[in-house]
Formats: C-alpha cells, sequence, structure tokens
C-alpha cells in the first residue's frame, strides 16, 4: 500500500486535507491524493485555535494547499476554504515552502522568494498592504536559502549568513531595532553568520555557526513576554539578543506559537524555553522559562517543531513524540488529554521523515 501524507488534531477549518469538515482526529487521517513519495516538504500555518491551512512541495516543484483561505492563503486565486490539497497558482519552481498565520511562501529556485495570503501588515513584503490570493514577488531578494513565516511576519536567509524581515513590527519582531511594520524586506541589525531560522507567533530564532558544531549558538528577538527569548528576562528585543543556551552543539532550533526549542549535544537532546502553559516545554510543569531547560528523557531528537501550545519532534527510529495542549486531538495519541511529557503519536506510517506544526494552530503533520 502506498505511503500517504498524514495528520491531526482540529480541522475546523478543512486543515487536515482529508475531504472532511470532521471538528478534529485524535489520531493521523489521510490527507486526500498525496502520496509520500511526492511530498518533498510539508508546512503548516494557522492563526488560531480552529484555523489552519496546510501546505506541501512536490517533487515537480509545484505546491498544494489545503484549509482555511479567507486572506488567499492557499494560493489558488480564491479567498474560499477547500478540505482538500489543490494547486498554488503560477508556480512550478518552489524549492522550499513556510506557512504563517494567514499567509504563505516559497523559495524558488533562482533563490528569489514569492508570498501570498495576509498582508495588512506589509508580510507578503511586495510593498504593498493588500492581500493576494496568488504569489507574489518579495521585493529586493536574492540569494536566499531559507524562510520562515511567523503569525503576522517573514523571515529569509541569504547565503551570505544575513538575515531580512518584514510584516508586523509592533514587538520589535522584524529585529531591525524599531516597532515599525514594514511591507519590503530589512535586514536584521547585527546578525551574521546565521546557518539556520525559525519563526514563532511573534519572536524569532537565529543559529550561528555550523549546525552541531562547538562554536554555535542562538540569537532571539521580539515578542518576550513569556521568556520565549531565552536571555533570563520577560522583556521584549528590538533588536537580536544572545539567548542563555550556551555555546557549541546546537543542531536545530524551531519555535511554536510563544515558545521556543532546540537540539544540542552529541545525543541529540531537546530544550525548551518560554510559555509552558498548557505544558509545550514538556518538564512536567506549567512554569513558564526564560532560560533553556532540558525535556527529560529524549534524546535522538532529528527534526523539532512547535504548535500553538503543542510541541512535536521525529526521533531516530522514525516515529513522532508529541506534548502539550491536546484538545483538539493535536497530540495525535487517540486522546484529547493534554500532556506534560512525551507521547506516541499514532501517525499511522512507517519511516516518518517530515513533521509540521502551525505558529498558530491546533494540527500535526507527518510524512
Amino acid at each position: 500500500m502506498e505511503k500517504r501524507l498524514k495528520a491531526w488534531g482540529n480541522n475546523r477549518s478543512g486543515q487536515l486535507g482529508d475531504g472532511t469538515w470532521t471538528d478534529f482526529h485524535s489520531s493521523a487521517t489521510t490527507v486526500t491524493g498525496l502520496t509520500s513519495a511526492e511530498v518533498v516538504k510539508i508546512a503548516a500555518g494557522g492563526a488560531g485555535p480552529t484555523t489552519g491551512h496546510g501546505l506541501a512541495l512536490l517533487t515537480d516543484r509545484t505546491v498544494q494547499s489545503w484549509g482555511a483561505n479567507g486572506s488567499g492563503q492557499l494560493g489558488d486565486g480564491t479567498v474560499f476554504g477547500h478540505n482538500t490539497p489543490g494547486q498554488v497558482a503560477n508556480l512550478s519552481n518552489a524549492t522550499d515552502i513556510a506557512a504563517g498565520g494567514a499567509h504563505s511562501m516559497a523559495l524558488l529556485d533562482d533563490q528569489t522568494v514569492v508570498a501570498w495570503g495576509k498582508n495588512n501588515y506589509g508580510q507578503l513584503g511586495n510593498g504593498a498592504n493588500t492581500d493576494s490570493s496568488v504569489p507574489v514577488r518579495v521585493e529586493g531578494l536574492n540569494k536566499i536559502i531559507a524562510i520562515a513565516a511567523g503569525l503576522h511576519h517573514s523571515l529569509a536567509l541569504r547565503e551570505d549568513g544575513t538575515v531580512w524581515a518584514w510584516g508586523y513590527n509592533i514587538n520589535g519582531q522584524l529585529g531591525d531595532g524599531t516597532s515599525a511594520s514594514r511591507n519590503v524586506p530589512a535586514p536584521v541589525t547585527n546578525l551574521a553568520g546565521v546557518a539556520r531560522i525559525a519563526a514563532g507567533a511573534n519572536h524569532n530564532l537565529a543559529l550561528i555557526g555550523a549546525p552541531g558544531g562547538s562554536g554555535t549558538t542562538v540569537k532571539a528577538w521580539g515578542y518576550n513576554a513569556t521568556g520565549q527569548l531565552g536571555d533570563g528576562s520577560t522583556i521584549n528585543r528590538f533588536a537580536p539578543v544572545d539567548t542563555a543556551l550556551g555555546t557549541g552543539g546546537i543542531h536545530l532550533i524551531a519555535a511554536g506559537c510563544n515558545h521556543s526549542l532546540a537540539v544540542t549535544g552529541a545525543d541529540r537532546g531537546l530544550t525548551a524555553w518560554g510559555q509552558n502553559t498548557s505544558r509545550q516545554l514538556g518538564d512536567g510543569t506549567t512554569d513558564y522559562r526564560t532560560k533553556p531547560i532540558p525535556v527529560p528523557g529524549l534524546t535522538g531528537v532529528q527534526l523539532v517543531d512547535g504548535g500553538r501550545e503543542h510541541t512535536i519532534v521525529l526521533l531516530g527510529d522514525n516515529t513522532v513524540r508529541s506534548w502539550g495542549s491536546n484538545g483538539s486531538g493535536q497530540l495525535g495519541n487517540g486522546t484529547t488529554d493534554n500532556s506534560s511529557t512525551p507521547v506516541t503519536s499514532l501517525t499511522a506510517l512507517t519511516g516518518v521523515d517530515k513533521i509540521a506544526a502551525p505558529v498558530g494552530g491546533d494540527f500535526s503533520l507527518a510524512n
């Protein structure tokens, strides 16, 4: 039997892509029509517990989308949501994808970026503030190697190690030293040598140095009310600051709505910090953490992603664990009970190698 892309959690916007509008699924359901073999990358977006949209980059470099579409975030030229995948318009040369609150992005093979969907804060980066239901070019970007999308802002990493940001900025999430939103990209202040980027709802992380290397550090900026910048404070930062993660051996970074995650050390353990209302830090408490703390008993983490108030990881044995908020079944363990420690997600898949969770939503994807 052919392997299929799987989804679980809230489905009120059709964000699970299984052809239904069922409230939620607490274990994996199949995204209609997409085989695992043709899916190269997946991304999940969402701006609230019941909204969300999914993206899948296929081997032919087209992008499929499904779920909520009130702002055009599915990129199919309409503002009507659909509960099965459909093709993003005018896109046949994508190499990476990202999904924000209600906007989406694609990195193209010429190293430029396009975006579509909600644009009230300029998060599409095209010099305008009107929504677009089809992809538009992000102005002034070239030589881009990675992209990330927050709730209402966007990031791009250039091959020279600089980071560019645009969109909503009231909490300093653009990292340019101001709180003024902007509809075209500008460089993040005093940031160089970046290898990886991650966007939370209103904060960002940057991994400096070769991933896993001895000199790696993580910087953070933006909203910090629950300690998600990891600098020991709850003060918003309008330019990047050092997290208290320390130096060396940092492999991966990820951000949920108001929490942050990093894979560290030779054993590829997980550290977490920030909001913990729904136990999304996995330390068995509901205490906010303004500095990184280890998630107990978790090693061999290959991938990590954060949702609105849940966390999902892929382990070395290709199984998925998750924890935190579970009211919509977004942990995928067949229950709707929150969990303060990792539980096994029932993905109905062997050999998972991709996971995704939305920065502001309550569902998960695996392939």
